[in-house]
């Protein structure tokens, strides 16, 4: 692993910095962190997401945190794709649609139930579908829901992702780039603040 690995860029750590040396505190934290990076970046994968997909959810789900470091990153890598140049313009325009703030969604009937807060789904608009393509049109519309609606995820938005052409390894690996981006663009925001 390099000196600085990709959590220290988001954040902006220096090498030699205070938060250089705190994070160097947590070696296991800090390898794993960088393992899962690579693991769902780099590495080839077996689950039938292609490099190209991988970076177009992480870059939506940098937009839809409105993270502009993790946007800078994610974006930039799916543009060195071909055709990414094109996508990356798409993804920030469907970015724009999806924009919210929640999290929302509803708790199984019980005291958690006066915690439910309704909010919108974002769906693909037909015309950036046939752009996307089914496939990528689905993964967008279970990464907002992943994002801003966790709680209420369902079979039946599984069954959307498989209709669309996602197998079930795949619907999994879509899933862990939503988690590891959310761990790691509130980790990098952590950071961020504490070297302020």
């Amino acid at each position: 692993m390099s000196a600085q690995d990709t959590l220290d860029r988001l954040s902006g750590i220096a090498g030699g910095s205070a938060l250089d040396a705190l994070r160097r505190e947590r070696p296991v934290t800090r390898d794993n962190a960088q393992a899962g990076y690579e693991a769902l970046f780099e590495a080839d994968d077996e689950t039938g997401v292609s490099r190209s997909e991988r970076l177009t959810v992480a870059a939506f789900v940098a937009l839809l945190h409105a993270d502009g470091p993790g946007v800078e990153h994610y974006a930039r890598l799916l543009e060195g794709q071909p055709g990414g140049a094109a996508l990356s313009g798409l993804i920030r325009r469907q970015a724009e649609h999806a924009a919210t703030r929640g999290p929302y969604g509803a708790y199984p009937p019980g005291p958690l139930s006066r915690e439910d807060v309704a909010g919108p789904v974002f769906k693909v608009a037909a015309a950036a579908s046939a752009e996307l393509g089914e496939r990528l049109s689905a993964a967008l519309e279970h990464t907002h829901l992943l994002v801003f609606h966790p709680r209420d995820a369902k079979a039946a938005d599984l069954a959307a992702l498989k209709g669309a052409g996602w197998s079930t390894a795949g619907a999994v690996t879509l899933s862990q780039i939503v988690a590891f981006l959310s761990f790691q663009i509130r980790a990098a925001h952590g950071l961020r603040a504490l070297g302020a």
